[in-house]
């Protein structure tokens, strides 16, 4: 029996970014969602059911921390991962991603750091669900 692919979302308002992290995640063995900009994300979520939301914060009109806030106010969506992916410098996403209450954070053009970190994002979920499961027992 196969194992399942995780499958990413990719929120991003910038198509060029979305094609290379798509093809750069697949690549990876990922199974990857791209979505342009921020409009029709929580129905996107919510639809697809992703293991882990790579969320763009420098986006017009609604920035990805604050599209964060909206989606973690949603009871059906908010214990989706979201990851903030930006070519923001480093430190000012660890700040957003700790002040937002977010997952982590990923710097865009860090191929090899970017693999790293979701691989160690997507196993954080597998040992929550782990833990919720004892719980429930």
């Amino acid at each position: 029996m196969g194992r399942t692919k995780k499958k990413i979302l990719v929120i991003d308002d910038d198509e060029g970014h979305l094609v290379t992290t798509k093809e750069l995640l697949e690549d990876a063995g990922y199974e990857v969602i791209t979505h342009y900009n921020w409009f029709g994300s929580t129905n996107a979520i919510k639809n697809l059911k992703p293991d882990l939301v790579l969320l763009d914060i420098n986006m017009p009109a609604l920035p990805g921390d604050e599209l964060s806030v909206i989606l973690r106010s949603n009871s059906k969506i908010k214990d989706v991962p979201i990851v903030f992916y930006s070519s923001n410098d480093e430190d000012s996403l660890r700040k957003a991603a700790s002040e937002y209450g977010v997952r982590g954070y990923i710097c865009k053009g860090d191929v090899c750091n970017m693999r790293r970190k979701i691989a160690v994002y997507l196993s954080q979920n597998q040992y929550e669900q782990f833990q919720a499961n004892l719980t429930l027992a």
